[in-house]
């Protein structure tokens, strides 16, 4: 009897073991189609155009300036569209000359944390729906490690993630999100820094062959005719061209998955 249990016991184990490796295999061996996701900023100051960029079909995110004329209505109208709602929050810029498009609720380097919390908060109440947050501008306070400290403890707190625009390369905004335990993701690509739609459209395919190499990749682009006309031709085309675009929040579980799977291999 007891023999018997052994062999017994012995079988189930070679059955588990063999169970693994097929499982194992069958995972590591599917290949799942690169990702991309889509931000369009400034929201809330443009009606026709905001409306018009609100067309482009897919899971794409809109980051609206807080306290804009249009920003509850777009947020809503968004939401009930299926889309994603992050907040373009205005920071301070390294450029004095840039500071002047700010708008109401910019964070700034002069601001006592009180006021900064008081300010940040008052845009997050600004209008509904929001799942994260993006900086407009930022080049000065983004590398600013007390100022960024005290924002993702705020984000923290409000469960909110954190999404750098990269305005400038000394950012210091993923160093502190992960201190802080703030969802973070970061822009790979700027789609419209030029209005040219040839340059836009080149723009794309860049942002196409950075998630071919890394997996997934993000763009910012703005609710210029120009941006929406590029998007509306190109996202047609995505099995052509072998990715799927996805909401934020599917980049973010993407990533989170690829980091456990480096840490399991490493293991």
């Amino acid at each position: 009897m007891h023999i018997k249990g052994l062999a017994l016991n012995l079988s189930r184990f070679l059955l588990a073991y063999l169970l693994s490796i097929f499982c194992y295999s069958s995972t590591a061996g599917h290949v799942s189609s690169p990702i991309i996701s889509i931000i369009i900023d400034d929201i809330g100051y443009r009606s026709i155009d905001d409306i018009n960029a609100l067309t482009i079909p897919g899971p794409i995110t809109y980051a609206i300036m807080p306290h804009a004329p249009n920003s509850i209505k777009i947020s809503n109208i968004a939401k009930d569209s299926g889309k994603s709602v992050i907040l373009h929050l205005p920071m301070e810029a390294i450029e004095s000359e840039k500071n002047k498009f700010l708008g109401p609720g910019a964070l700034k380097l002069e601001m006592k944390e009180s006021q900064f919390i008081n300010t940040l908060s008052n845009n997050l109440e600004s209008f509904p729906n929001i799942i994260g947050v993006n900086n407009h501008m930022g080049s000065l306070l983004t590398s600013k490690t007390q100022q960024m400290e005290w924002l993702m403890e705020y984000l923290y707190l409000k469960k909110i993630i954190f999404v750098d625009s990269v305005t400038v390369s000394n950012t210091v905004t993923r160093n502190m999100a992960e201190i802080n335990h703030v969802p973070y993701l970061k822009r790979d690509v700027f789609l419209d820094n030029s209005r040219d739609k040839s340059y836009i459209n080149s723009q794309f395919l860049e942002l196409i062959k950075i998630a071919k190499r890394k997996g997934s990749a993000i763009a910012i682009g703005h609710p210029h005719p120009e941006t929406t006309d590029v998007l509306l031709n190109n996202l047609e085309k995505l099995d052509a061209f072998g990715v799927k675009l996805v909401s934020l929040m599917e980049i973010l579980d993407a990533n989170h998955v690829s980091h456990i799977r480096k840490l399991t291999m490493l293991k």
